[in-house]
């Protein structure tokens, strides 16, 4: 069987999903495993240069540079995709960093800030900037990943895990709201939450998982936490 009719036959092919973080590596990975199942990938970051090496790795992608953090921003990036290309069928949010160490005493401001920034109000804007668009998707999907330190946190990962937790809880929120506006034909928006002890070594997973969410029944999908690695 060639790629093209290997593409072909994954479920998330023709879609149109937003990779939001696409500079990262897991974002070049997943990326690119979007656009090997024959999805339309839109690729967003902050650093156009970057953004660039990302266009260079994935075919057909299509680049958007914005600084997710500034809901204005957002709002623009939103209409901007709406006029050129139309609505969204995904959103895969993988935009972080992390700070941490120096035990409770050391979880500083500075550090909450950045983390609250890049992991909580990057997600925020983009969910409701694109909600309308995953609702009337037939097959929408919004997908993080997570840390297992939200089960077992640290004093020196304090505020990681916070911010990491107020992630989760924001995504279970949209998911509930996929499964309160279902159709009476069924839910066909879903969220999933991916969860690692550290990202590095696992994009190629992540890759794959992100690919096969559109493989599976949206109900029996949404909210889960799943486990890499």
């Amino acid at each position: 069987m060639t790629e093209a009719a290997d593409a072909a036959r994954r479920f998330v092919a023709g879609r149109t999903v937003l990779v939001a973080g696409a500079t990262s590596t897991a974002g070049r990975a997943v990326s690119v495993a979007l656009a090997g199942a024959g999805a339309r990938v839109i690729v967003v970051g902050s650093n156009a240069q970057r953004l660039s090496e990302v266009v260079d790795g994935v075919p057909g992608a299509i680049p958007f540079t914005c600084d997710l953090a500034d809901v204005v921003a957002v709002t623009d990036l939103a209409e901007r995709v709406h006029a050129g290309l139309g609505m969204i069928d995904g959103l895969i949010h993988l935009v972080g960093g992390w700070r941490g160490g120096g035990g409770l005493a050391g979880q500083s401001d500075v550090d909450w800030a950045f983390l609250h920034r890049n992991i909580v109000s990057t997600l925020r804007n983009t969910t409701r900037s694109f909600n309308a668009d995953l609702l009337a998707s037939p097959a929408g999907r919004l997908a993080i990943v997570s840390s297992v330190s939200v089960e077992a946190p640290t004093p020196g990962g304090a505020n990681y895990a916070a911010a990491k937790s107020a992630a989760e809880t924001w995504t279970r929120a949209v998911g509930h709201g996929f499964a309160k506006a279902a159709p009476p034909s069924g839910q066909t928006a879903a969220t999933a939450i991916f969860v690692v002890r550290a990202l590095d070594g696992l994009e190629p997973e992540l890759a794959d998982r992100v690919v096969a969410l559109w493989d599976v029944p949206a109900a029996s999908v949404t909210n889960t936490r799943i486990p890499l690695g």
